[in-house]
């Protein structure tokens, strides 16, 4: 299965991946109206430790705790890919707890939201990987 990977050595902290996931989970056809004025809420997320910066979002795992701990079953498996059924979640966090890497977070509504590999958009592949200006973000298969 396909997966986002990060090469920290690449990435140059710039945000960009940040802006990319936002527009292509807003719903518009145009990134500026998409962007502007607004508080940002992208599903992949840059942090600095040490002075080395990495892009971190969802791993979808292949025994996702986060899954497993889920108590409303909003959360499955679907050809590789962890989704959310929004209908389904409570909003208990306990997937924001299961995470190991932090990729799930409260949402504004009092749900929880994730990276989904831009599957559920319009774009059908992870914009973050077009946004990355130094190619520190890929996706693709590796054995």
């Amino acid at each position: 299965m396909k997966r986002i990977y990060v090469n920290e050595k690449w990435c140059l902290g710039c945000h960009l991946c940040e802006y990319y996931c936002a527009y292509a989970n807003s719903n518009e056809s145009d990134m500026v109206k998409a962007l502007k004025n607004i508080k940002i809420r992208p599903k992949i997320k840059i942090e600095e430790l040490n002075g080395v910066t990495s892009a971190v979002s969802c791993r979808h795992c292949n025994e996702p705790y986060c899954v497993k701990g889920c108590i409303s079953g909003a959360l499955s498996i679907n050809e590789g890919v962890i989704n959310i059924d929004k209908n389904k979640c409570i909003g208990c966090f306990t997937c924001v707890l299961s995470c190991p890497y932090g990729a799930i977070e409260p949402d504004e509504d009092g749900v929880v939201d994730k990276c989904e590999l831009c599957m559920k958009n319009s774009f059908g592949s992870p914009q973050c990987v077009k946004g990355c200006p130094n190619n520190a973000i890929v996706y693709e298969e590796r054995g």
